[in-house]
């Protein structure tokens, strides 16, 4: 994979403008996570933690077609408030490094009214590469 970087652009952070994938692989595409545990239950209204059991669930997932985190190659996000999310950075910024690491894919995050589950604070879906051996 090739991080999309032109060298006059200022460097984003916590994601990246775009990736090229060239090359025999195979494609992961996850349906959005929110922030439930295995059972659907929710333990927290807090948004970090919501986001930090979403990425644990796709790295579940990733892991589960025999990807990485680092096979990411595109997120959405879906958020219900700016104001949690904001007050939430720390513990998103934890979230992250402990489950995706140094792996900034491109990002796109979107505010929105709400989710099917009205506990859900969060969903994110992920698209994945992986390289073919």
């Amino acid at each position: 994979m090739q991080t999309l970087q032109p060298a006059d652009w200022r460097k984003p952070r916590g994601f990246s403008h775009g990736v090229a994938v060239d090359g025999p692989g195979r494609w992961v595409v996850l349906a959005g996570q929110t922030g439930s545990d295995a059972e659907g239950v929710y333990q927290s209204d807090d948004m970090g933690e919501q986001v930090g059991a979403a990425l644990r669930r796709i790295v579940r997932l990733l892991d589960e077609a025999g990807a990485k985190p680092d096979h990411i190659v595109r997120l959405t996000w879906y958020l219900t408030s700016r104001v949690d999310y904001e007050a939430a950075g720390a513990a998103i910024g934890a979230a992250w490094r402990d489950t995706l690491g140094r792996n900034f894919p491109p990002s796109t995050l979107l505010y929105i009214a709400g989710l099917v589950d009205p506990r859900a604070k969060v969903e994110i879906e992920v698209t994945a590469f992986v390289p073919a051996a």
